[in-house]
């Protein structure tokens, strides 16, 4: 076994801003949880409202929203206005990272009407969906139908063009990939005004790959066409426990669903683990099932979306104690059984939020949205969570992932951890992330010829030093974490609050097409770079200057 032993810390002060944190849940009860719910409700009604459109209409609506758009680009003066960026609030997003970049001079395009669902074209088998359509709307319209978009994001609120823009996962990564990779065509308006659809085979084919992974940095996204599979009612869901140490963890987590013997039948519908300490973890693996077959006598149907219901990831934890065992949840409910306990954030917003009684009494108030919690935590709330709380996505090899759990438990020695495997593609064009060269010879568990078999390992807590009051860097740990992430051919989400200098992230990420098309296209001097927007704190003017009379100039990168 490994040496796990983490290092010796120092006690630490407690100051003002630990109280603040330690009794924000006061503000939470009273503010944020009855706003969210005011606002779901209302983003709810809205979405009703568009359903009852016909597509037709909605199209229309749509079409006259982008010319808009385009009107809006064209009314930008480059000598004086700033870089152009969404005119979305800096707390909306859902992602960690600060979004900076809009405290500097910058010219705003409005999107906030591209929130509808155009069409579901059941035989073509695609959605046709806007950007801020998020993945609880959309599960709503299609899995009534029997069918679903082909990866579906956990979280209600997260949405398609963040999860395009940026990354998006879920526990059927493992068959199609990240979201992005199952995106049939984009819909793009560009730097000078013009809109284009790009597919992997048109004339637009180096920007359909260039855009996953670019957050919105090569034009605005205004419509996506994603695959859609057939459903069915329900998820027939294994909990498997697994001991041993983290290595043995992970390599239970990779049998799972990666058949060593190859047998393709033997792979599930869909796949996740938790590891809930350094010796302990469940393995849970589903697959469709009929409405017939849930409900046939003996078997145990669990519809864990109601409100009452115990958080996910306790009710995952009883398998340590009673065993393998298995159930029926109603397939929707599954898509977002972390929604409500957003993981296990929740257990820190919300100490007693999983007690019996808050769930039966105001469970149906839950979960507070995102963007409310950051817009009520003022800048010193901010920077504590930056400096003693983790959330960080770590994609990594699957043979790699024993590796990366004894590292992540040496520097942050936080749990759960969560494990979800994805598939990264052996594309005709390197993108911004790609398989490891020459993977396809090793035949390593979970590879094919065309894909490797990678795990997002999701860090999301508070470390165990800060958890015991010693002392913890939170920006040294995320250093020494990214400094890993590169040396392993691994990568981090943008979402997250990054330490990477410039030429650190262009050692994790390629960026030669990124910035081929970012030249072709005529958005370097319009729109910021895929580095500027994610750089971690406020830029200076020097830096906006400097962006906004960029040249084009390609990315560069080192071995390491």
């Amino acid at each position: 076994m490994s040496d796990l032993q983490t290092p010796l810390r120092p006690k630490r002060k407690k100051d003002l801003v630990d109280y603040l944190v330690n009794f924000r849940w006061i503000l939470v009860i009273f503010v944020v949880l009855p706003v969210s719910f005011t606002i779901y409700f209302l983003i709810y009604l809205g979405d009703v409202k568009s359903a009852m459109k016909s597509e037709k209409r909605r199209q229309k609506e749509h079409d006259e929203n982008v010319k808009k758009v385009v009107n809006r680009l064209k009314q930008r003066n480059p000598k004086k206005d700033g870089l152009v960026c969404t005119a979305r609030k800096p707390y909306i997003a859902v992602g960690m990272r600060n979004v900076d970049y809009k405290r500097a001079r910058h010219f705003e395009v409005d999107l906030s009407a591209f929130r509808h669902i155009l069409e579901i074209d059941k035989e073509r088998m695609v959605a046709k969906v806007e950007p801020l359509v998020n993945m609880g709307q959309i599960t709503r319209a299609t899995v009534p139908m029997n069918l679903a978009l082909a990866v579906v994001a956990e979280l209600d609120d997260l949405t398609v063009g963040g999860l395009i823009n940026g990354y998006g996962i879920e526990g059927s990564s493992h068959i199609y990939g990240l979201f992005s990779d199952t995106v049939v065509a984009l819909e793009l308006v560009l730097a000078d005004g013009r809109v284009v659809r790009a597919t992997k085979d048109n004339e637009y084919s180096d920007l359909f790959y260039a855009v996953p992974w670019s957050q919105g940095t090569i034009g605005f996204l205004v419509s996506a066409e994603i695959k859609l599979i057939p459903v069915k009612e329900y998820m027939k869901l294994t909990y498997t426990p697994a001991r041993g140490n983290l290595r043995d963890l992970a390599q239970a987590y990779a049998d799972s669903f990666a058949p060593r013997d190859g047998d393709s039948a033997k792979v599930p519908d869909f796949v996740e683990g938790m590891i809930y300490n350094p010796n302990e973890g469940v393995m849970m693996t589903g697959r469709y099932a009929s409405k017939e077959e849930a409900k046939q006598k003996g078997n145990v149907i669990n519809s864990v979306g109601w409100w009452f219901k115990p958080w996910f990831y306790q009710h995952a934890h009883k398998a340590l104690t009673k065993g393998e065992f298995v159930e029926y949840i109603p397939t929707r409910d599954y898509y977002h059984r972390h929604t409500r306990c957003l993981y296990w954030e929740g257990k820190l917003i919300l100490p007693f939020g999983d007690q019996w009684w808050f769930r039966w009494c105001f469970g149906w108030l839950m979960p507070p949205k995102v963007s409310l919690l950051k817009a009520t935590q003022g800048e010193a709330i901010r920077n504590y969570y930056h400096d003693r709380h983790v959330i960080q996505d770590l994609l990594v090899p699957l043979y790699k992932v024993g590796e990366a759990l004894e590292f992540v438990h040496r520097e942050m020695e936080v749990y759960p951890i969560w494990l979800c495997p994805h598939r990264i593609f052996k594309l005709p064009i390197r993108t911004m992330i790609y398989p490891e060269p020459g993977f396809e010879h090793h035949q390593r568990q979970g590879d094919t010829s065309y894909a490797q078999m990678y795990t997002d390992i999701g860090v999301y807590y508070a470390p165990g030093p800060v958890l015991r009051g010693e002392e913890f860097d939170g920006v040294e740990a995320v250093r020494r974490l990214e400094d890993w992430l590169i040396k392993n051919h691994s990568f981090q989400p943008q979402y997250a609050v990054s330490e990477l200098n410039e030429k650190n992230f262009w050692r994790m990420f390629d960026g030669g097409l990124y910035e081929q098309c970012r030249k072709k296209y005529g958005a370097v001097g319009t729109f910021m770079s895929v580095y500027y927007k994610s750089k971690k704190g406020r830029k200076t003017e020097k830096e906006v200057q400097e962006a906004e009379q960029a040249i084009a100039e390609p990315a560069y990168a080192e071995e390491s």
